[in-house]
């Protein structure tokens, strides 16, 4: 069972303007790969806050997925303290996700989302939309638990992987 963090990024939700709907369509696709939501917490947009709370969440997180501050506003600073902690950063993701959200819409290549390893907890940013979310999540969620079991060390052989796909 995969240990998943949430973290959503968001000055008006963490004031208790806005109500997180993006870190529930979150908690609900995670579902679908046997992961467990073992910690989830609104905060701003603030990139040292940020930094601090992935390490927290990845001391006891095989995943952590972030929801907002990806896009090109002043206080969109999610990928820059992403990229602070991660040793390896997984272009691919980031690559399938903008595409993926090309098809619904233009504004998807203004995404700054990332995807790295830190450790032996996979991060992947989304965007703070609802439906950004569901649709970047879905394209990444078939790989997660691969991905976080090459993390773990729990090498397959890949060759027969790609076979059966």
């Amino acid at each position: 069972m995969i240990q998943a963090a949430i973290l959503t990024l968001s000055d008006k939700g963490f004031r208790g303007e806005r109500e997180d709907k993006s870190g529930e369509v979150i908690r609900n696709m995670l579902m679908g790969i046997d992961a467990v939501v073992a910690a989830y917490e609104i905060i701003p947009d603030e990139k040292e806050l940020i930094t601090k709370k992935l390490l927290e969440f990845a001391e006891k997180s095989d995943l952590i997925i972030t929801t907002g501050g990806t896009g090109v506003g002043p206080r969109d600073v999610t990928p820059e303290a992403t990229r602070a902690i991660i040793e390896k950063e997984l272009p691919g993701f980031a690559e399938a996700m903008r595409m993926e959200g090309l098809r619904h819409t233009p504004r998807a290549m203004g995404s700054r989302a990332i995807a790295g390893i830190y450790k032996q907890t996979l991060i992947i940013n989304l965007p703070g939309s609802p439906k950004g979310v569901a649709e970047n999540l879905a394209v990444v969620l078939p790989v997660i638990q691969h991905t976080i079991g090459l993390i773990k060390g729990n090498v397959s052989d890949c060759a027969k992987d790609r076979e059966k796909h």
